[in-house]
């Protein structure tokens, strides 16, 4: 799978499409960033291509406003990197430099990437834009049983459609569906908010878990003690029992 491939399986209406090349120089100075950041955009991306501005008098979906945020467009990118680009990094400064949210689309190399995260107006600075909450990214990988249903799940008509914060809300419980899918090999999107939301939090556990898997097994194969070997197989069968019940969950 391809941008390309994403980007038709939007199925953005015409009128929606902006089709630019974004110059890294304006990333820069809407970012405002370190001395470190500022080298990783400059070496790091290859190019920026601003996609598709979506608004409401071009996909018909009423804006959003309330206390916390106020979404009157939402943004389709696509960026391409370089090889000796660190894509999460750079995936969370182009998330902090675009006003409004933003379906991020990353090629490099050797991978495909797809992220979303909401943002809101910052507590202590008027005026100012910032991420709210964890950015949802997954990367993309061949499996035929789960490209046929995420891409037909993805088109602009499939998003609710009350107004942008609930179609943008749409496109993230796709992505937190297809990390559940390259787990359980079946793609299925949740049944109501209150379905994504624990899916949401079910997805973090099973990160955690294989993390505490990872390192338990580690310190297993370098015991030197017959006490403690049998100590750590018995914490590695107690999270990898953990790991399958949350396994159910998504």
């Amino acid at each position: 799978m391809v941008a390309e491939d994403i980007i038709a399986g939007l199925q953005l209406p015409e009128q929606t499409r902006v089709n630019q090349r974004v110059a890294k120089k304006l990333l820069i100075e809407n970012l405002a960033p370190t001395t470190s950041d500022r080298q990783q955009i400059n070496d790091g991306v290859e190019e920026v291509q601003w996609v598709a501005a979506l608004k409401p008098g071009n996909c018909g979906i009423p804006a959003y406003c309330d206390a916390q945020r106020e979404y009157v467009e939402a943004a389709v990118l696509h960026v391409s990197l370089r090889q000796s680009a660190r894509p999460a990094r750079l995936i969370e400064l182009l998330h902090r430099a675009v006003p409004h949210p933003t379906l991020v689309l990353v090629s490099t190399l050797d991978s495909l990437l797809l992220s979303a995260c909401h943002k809101r107006w910052a507590q202590n600075q008027a005026g100012k834009i910032v991420l709210d909450g964890d950015i949802a990214t997954v990367a993309l990988q061949a499996a035929p049983q789960v490209k046929a249903g995420f891409l037909d799940s993805i088109s602009l008509e499939r998003q609710p459609r009350s107004n942008l914060y609930a179609f943008y809300q749409g496109w993230i419980d796709i992505l937190r569906a297809l990390q559940a899918a390259y787990i359980t090999g079946s793609f299925r999107m949740a049944s109501s908010p209150p379905h994504a939301a624990a899916r949401h939090q079910a997805l973090q556990t099973y990160i955690e878990l294989q993390a505490q898997i990872s390192a338990v097994r580690t310190l297993a194969q370098k015991a030197q003690q017959i006490a403690r070997q049998v100590e750590l197989n018995l914490q590695l069968k107690q999270l990898q029992k953990a790991l399958d019940e949350t396994r159910e969950k998504l």
